[in-house]
């Protein structure tokens, strides 16, 4: 009589044992999905501030040569060889007088990715 339900504690411990494996990959395959994820915002961060280090330095670069700043973006892309991922990367480029500092603002572009 007891045996009746001496056999469903290890039915029950095999089925557990069962999902255990596929539970561990699910656990380890989630972290690795979110390390990759760490890592992209990282880079994307990194990558945006050696954007905002070359656009200074090439703004720096223009008044030091020509004695005025850069009147557009795309001068400094033709002239002093400005490169940018224009898909991930926003500048908003604004500029005051050919004598005063222009303002320049990076913007990473919303739903991007390093990996796309």
């Amino acid at each position: 009589m007891f045996n009746r339900f001496e056999h469903n504690k290890p039915h029950f411990m095999r089925r557990f044992m069962g999902f255990l494996p596929i539970a561990a990959f699910l656990i380890l395959f989630f972290i690795f999905l979110r390390g990759i994820t760490t890592v992209n915002d990282t880079t994307l961060e990194k990558q945006k501030e050696s954007l905002e280090n070359a656009l200074s330095r090439s703004i720096s670069q223009c008044y030091a040569v020509e004695g005025v700043y850069p009147p557009s973006l795309e001068y400094l892309e033709e002239h002093y060889g400005l490169l940018y991922d224009k898909e991930i990367f926003f500048i908003d480029y604004q500029i005051f007088a050919s004598n005063m500092l222009p303002d320049v603002t990076v913007i990473r572009r919303t739903g991007q990715s390093f990996f796309q």
